[in-house]
């Protein structure tokens, strides 16, 4: 899509021309008009999709986020709705229900047909988060004893229903996970070949199982659809690479969002109404100004150092700047080891011994270099006390930063909740008390009144 052509779309739709906005619709693409839907506020968003056709609508709206088709929702009758959510596949159709109001989801849960309905309901008992609320119960299954013709027979019976055929599941009699097949495999061997002679072994993951952690299963494996199964090492879904990296793709954006200090959109930023824009950002910054009343106690508390030795506050935005960005390097560094299962909450001590010798490497360097340029202009006790703290804050940071996200994890939070803000945040206030502790000793000053 054009900038002309959304400019042409807005035109149109501010001007209430909808034979206009109908007639420019009919020649995109569903690219192009999800690229136009991002860019629309809600209430233009609802208008331009009533006026898709009904195929081009549901391809549409299968792609959108779960947030934004839940205003959609709102502008749609009974039946239309009901028709929409039939349609759509079981994994997509729960992560609309968990968006929707309860008494909203239940009823389009009953409105669906038998068949739907058998799909949907195991999975919206799984915990949030979990595997089973992702996975797809649609997918070819074979047993051992099949041989290439029975199999492929299949495939050409339920392969427009499935979620994938290019990876089929390979089951015994009463389910239990045998291993999987490739379709190319499958086509490149003789009809009379049982199953049982080209199919391998797999990893699988367990419907209670954690999605990101499942979906970073798959890629790693780089597998087209990574088996589901319940206690009892029976199947029961698969997870497709679609889905999986869809996974991955919400992980890194909630990440990055919170490491900057703000909650996830989960919707396109010019689409976001401004009310949620700024309920976003405002809890975070509330926490992060409550946190920052560290740093203004300890300034308070030594407020006498400062009026003997104003010299030292010229040092400040120096220390504080290098402490937060080096607890932040760390944090953010770990914060990603964690997502890719490099180090575990178990490896803390392994941790904070590297951070803590990559910090003190840093602060010897950063120590000298703050040295050779202090002393000369301000004196040695001067150079002495950026050289000392600089050593002291980096050393900390580091092992701060390493730690907290490992600490996150273990209690069960988000570690990228404990990522830059925060950490930048502690460590300005540990910088500060740490800076005016060793200018009292060095310089024999009061340590506050």
């Amino acid at each position: 899509m054009t900038i002309v052509e959304f400019d042409t779309i807005e035109r149109l739709l501010r001007d209430e021309d909808l034979a206009g906005v109908t007639s420019v619709l009919s020649t995109m693409s569903v690219a192009e008009i999800l690229a136009a839907m991002r860019r629309l506020r809600s209430n233009r968003q609802a208008l331009l999709y009533r006026l898709l056709d009904k195929d081009v609508a549901m391809a549409v709206f299968e792609r959108l986020a779960p947030a934004v088709q839940t205003e959609l929702v709102a502008g749609l009758r009974d039946e239309e709705l009901v028709s929409l959510v039939e349609d759509l596949d079981p994994d997509d159709r729960v992560l609309l229900f968990d968006e929707l109001p309860a008494q909203v989801a239940d009823r389009l849960l009953h409105g669906l047909s038998p068949q739907e309905r058998r799909l949907t309901t195991p999975m919206l008992g799984y915990p949030q988060g979990s595997t089973g609320r992702r996975m797809s119960p649609e997918y070819v299954r074979v047993k051992p004893t099949m041989t290439v013709a029975e199999t492929l027979d299949r495939v050409r019976r339920v392969g427009s229903d499935v979620e994938t055929v290019y990876t089929l599941m390979v089951t015994d009699e009463v389910r239990h996970l045998v291993g999987v097949v490739a379709l190319d495999d499958v086509v490149l061997a003789s009809e009379s070949t049982p199953i049982g002679e080209i199919y391998r072994e797999t990893a699988s993951v367990t419907a209670i199982s954690n999605a990101e952690d499942a979906a970073r299963l798959c890629a790693d494996l780089r597998a087209i659809a990574l088996p589901v199964v319940d206690s009892e090492q029976r199947l029961i879904g698969i997870l497709s690479i679609d889905d999986a990296l869809t996974i991955l793709e919400d992980a890194e954006s909630e990440d990055a969002a919170r490491a900057g200090g703000a909650e996830p959109l989960r919707r396109p930023y010019l689409s976001t109404p401004i009310h949620r824009l700024v309920r976003a950002r405002t809890v975070w910054l509330l926490v992060l100004a409550v946190s920052a009343m560290l740093t203004v106690g300890v300034l308070e508390r030594f407020e006498a150092t400062l009026g003997e030795a104003v010299v030292l506050a010229l040092f400040i935005p120096l220390l504080t700047g290098i402490g937060g960005n080096t607890g932040s390097q760390a944090a953010s560094t770990l914060t990603r080891a964690l997502a890719v299962a490099d180090v575990r909450p178990a490896d803390i001590g392994r941790v904070v011994m590297r951070e803590a010798q990559v910090g003190l490497t840093m602060g010897a360097v950063l120590g000298a270099l703050g040295w050779c340029i202090a002393t000369p202009i301000y004196g040695v006790d001067i150079g002495n006390i950026i050289a000392l703290t600089l050593l002291s804050v980096c050393t900390i940071a580091a092992v701060v930063g390493g730690a907290m996200p490992l600490l996150a994890k273990t209690l069960r939070v988000d570690p990228a909740v404990f990522s830059t803000p925060f950490i930048s945040t502690f460590c300005d206030a540990t910088g500060l008390l740490i800076y005016f502790t060793i200018a009292s000793a060095i310089l024999g000053l009061g340590s506050g009144s």
